[in-house]
C-alpha cells in the first residue's frame, strides 16, 4: 500500500467517501469505474487501481478529479491523471486465454451416492441426476497416474475425495490415498490430500488415517441444531446434526498435521451467521467458512437478491469480530475474512475465479473428466477421460469463453480481477444474482485491510506467527 497523501480527517468533501460505519458505503456511496474504485475509510480515501489490484490512500482533490473525469466518460483523462502519479502500467491481464497448464489437482467422485437428503444438493442427492455408482479402485489408480503424468520432482499436486458422500466408499479413499502417497514420494512430487464429508460416517480410525496423511478435512455443517437439520437431514427425514457432532468430536481432538474445517452452505433459512460461526469455532474447527447456495438443481433453498443483503450484513458482523480479535492478538478462524485479506495484500489479479478447467478437474466414478466437481455427469463442462487425457480442444474453448474479459458485465466491473467472474457453475446455471453482494464484501474487506495493515502489519508477514495461522 502506498500513501499518496494524508488528508485531514475532515477535508472538504471527504464525507462523500467516508463509510457510514464499518462496511458502510457499498450501498449509499457506491461508485464504480472499470479502471479504479474509491472507498472511504478511517484513514482517508482508498483508491483501488483495477490493473494489478493496487491500493493507495489519496487526497480528496485527486479522488474528486478521478471521479469527475470518469462520470464525464473521459477515460483518457483518468489514464492521464494516473500516469502523472506514476501509476500507468501496461495491462497485466490481456484478452488471450492462458496456455493450458498440465493437471495439478483432481477431485475424485468416489461415491456418486449419499446417505443424506439435503434440500439443495448440487449433486441431486449425491448421484448427479443419474444412477448411483461408486468409483472402483482401478479407476482411482488410473486417475492418480494421469495426475502424476505431468508432474516432476519439486512439483505439487492435490487430490480431493468428494461425492455424494465419499466415506460410502471408504476402501477406495484409503487405497487411493496410500497409492498416491507412495507414487508421489517415488517421483519426488509433493502431494496434498483433502476430503469433504457430511461427517455422519466418520469413525476414529478415519481420524488417525487423515492425521497420518495430513488431510485437509472439510465437514459440511449448515448451522447448529435445528438450523442444520432443516437443510441436511437423513433421507428418512431425521436430523443429522447430533450424529455429526458425535462422529466429528474425536476427529477434532486428533488435529495435529490434519486440519478439520467446517463449511456452511448459506440458504435463506440459516442466515444467522455470527451465531453459527461462534458455535462452530467453539467446537474446535480449525476454520469456518460460508458459501451461498446460488444454484440448486431442484431450485429449493436458493439465495434470492434480498437474502444476499442479509448475508452481507452478517458477514460484516463476523468480519468485525475477526478484526477485533486480530488486533488484540487472538485467533478467530473465519476463513472468508482471512482469505480475502491475504488476497488483497498479495494484490491478487486473475482472469478466472478458480482453476476449474485449467489445472483442476473433477473425475466421475467412471473416469470422465469435467471442469470441476460440480460439472460431474453434466454436459457443459466435459473435458475428456482419464484414459485419453484432457480434451485440449474443449479445454481451450472453455478457457477462452470463461475468461473474465468475455463475461458481461464483468468486463466493466471494478472488481473483475479480484472476483474473476464468479463460480462458472453458478453463473451458467443461475446467472449473476450475487454480484452486489460480492462487491459489498470486497468493499468492506478493503476497509478492513487498511485498518489492519496499520494496526497489525505483522498479520500479513509470512515470517511472523499470524492469528489465522495453523
Amino acid at each position: 500500500m502506498t500513501l499518496i497523501s494524508n488528508p485531514a480527517p475532515h477535508a472538504p468533501g471527504l464525507e462523500r467517501y467516508r463509510a457510514l460505519g464499518p462496511g458502510g458505503g457499498h450501498r449509499s456511496d457506491y461508485y464504480a469505474d472499470q479502471d479504479f474504485y474509491l472507498f472511504g475509510s478511517e484513514l482517508g480515501i482508498g483508491l483501488v487501481l483495477v490493473n494489478g489490484t493496487r491500493i493507495h490512500l489519496v487526497a480528496e482533490p485527486l479522488a474528486a478529479a478521478l471521479e469527475d473525469a470518469s462520470r464525464r466518460g473521459r477515460r483518457d483523462q483518468v489514464t492521464g491523471i494516473l500516469a502523472e502519479l506514476g501509476f500507468h502500467t501496461e495491462p497485466l491481464i490481456d484478452d488471450a486465454a492462458p496456455e493450458a497448464p498440465p493437471p495439478r489437482a483432481f477431485s475424485l467422485a468416489v461415491a456418486q451416492t449419499c446417505n443424506l437428503g439435503c434440500t439443495y444438493c448440487y449433486a441431486s442427492g449425491g448421484d448427479f441426476g443419474g444412477a448411483a455408482k461408486s468409483m472402483s479402485y482401478e479407476v482411482a489408480v488410473r486417475s492418480i497416474d494421469r495426475l502424476l503424468e505431468g508432474a516432476g520432482p519439486g512439483d505439487r499436486i492435490n487430490l480431493a475425495f468428494l461425492g455424494g458422500e465419499p466415506l460410502v466408499n471408504r476402501a477406495v479413499v484409503v487405497g487411493a490415498t496410500e497409492y498416491a502417497a507412495e507414487q508421489a514420494a517415488r517421483r519426488g512430487v509433493a502431494i496434498g490430500f483433502s476430503m469433504t464429508t457430511n461427517g455422519t460416517l466418520l469413525i476414529p480410525e478415519d481420524g488417525a488415517f487423515f492425521e497420518r496423511h495430513g488431510f485437509a478435512l472439510t465437514i459440511s455443517l449448515d448451522g447448529v441444531g435445528a438450523d442444520h437439520d432443516a437443510l441436511r437431514s437423513f433421507k428418512s427425514g431425521r436430523g443429522s446434526f447430533e450424529r455429526v457432532v458425535e462422529r466429528v468430536r474425536p476427529v477434532l481432538a486428533m488435529q495435529r498435521t490434519m486440519q478439520v474445517s467446517a463449511r456452511v452452505t448459506v440458504t435463506p433459512r440459516n442466515l444467522n451467521l455470527r451465531y453459527t460461526l461462534d458455535r462452530l469455532i467453539a467446537m474446535g474447527f480449525h476454520s469456518v467458512g460460508f458459501s451461498p447456495m446460488v444454484s440448486a438443481p431442484s431450485g429449493r433453498d436458493q439465495m434470492q437478491v434480498s437474502d444476499f443483503s442479509v448475508m452481507l450484513d452478517e458477514m460484516i458482523a463476523c468480519g468485525l469480530e475477526f478484526e477485533h480479535r486480530t488486533i488484540t492478538g487472538l485467533r478467530y478462524p473465519f476463513s472468508n475474512m482471512a482469505a480475502a485479506l491475504h488476497e488483497i495484500h498479495r494484490g491478487t489479479h486473475r482472469p478466472y475465479a478458480c482453476g476449474a478447467g485449467g489445472g483442476y478437474f473433477g473425475v466421475s466414478a467412471d473416469g470422465d473428466l469435467s471442469a470441476c466437481h460440480r460439472f460431474v455427469e453434466g454436459q457443459s463442462g466435459q473435458m475428456g477421460h482419464i484414459d485419453a487425457g484432457v480434451d485440449t480442444a474443449a479445454q481451450a474453448r472453455w478457457l477462452d469463453e470463461r475468461h473474465v474479459h468475455r463475461q458481461d458485465p464483468c468486463n466493466r466491473c471494478w472488481a473483475r480481477y479480484m472476483c474473476g467472474g464468479g463460480c462458472h457453475h453458478e453463473v451458467i446455471h443461475r446467472g449473476r444474482i450475487g454480484c452486489d453482494y460480492i462487491r459489498g464484501w470486497l468493499h468492506y474487506t478493503l476497509q478492513a485491510y487498511l485498518r489492519l495493515i496499520r494496526l497489525r502489519p505483522d498479520f500479513f508477514d509470512p515470517r511472523a506467527g499470524r492469528p489465522d495461522a495453523a
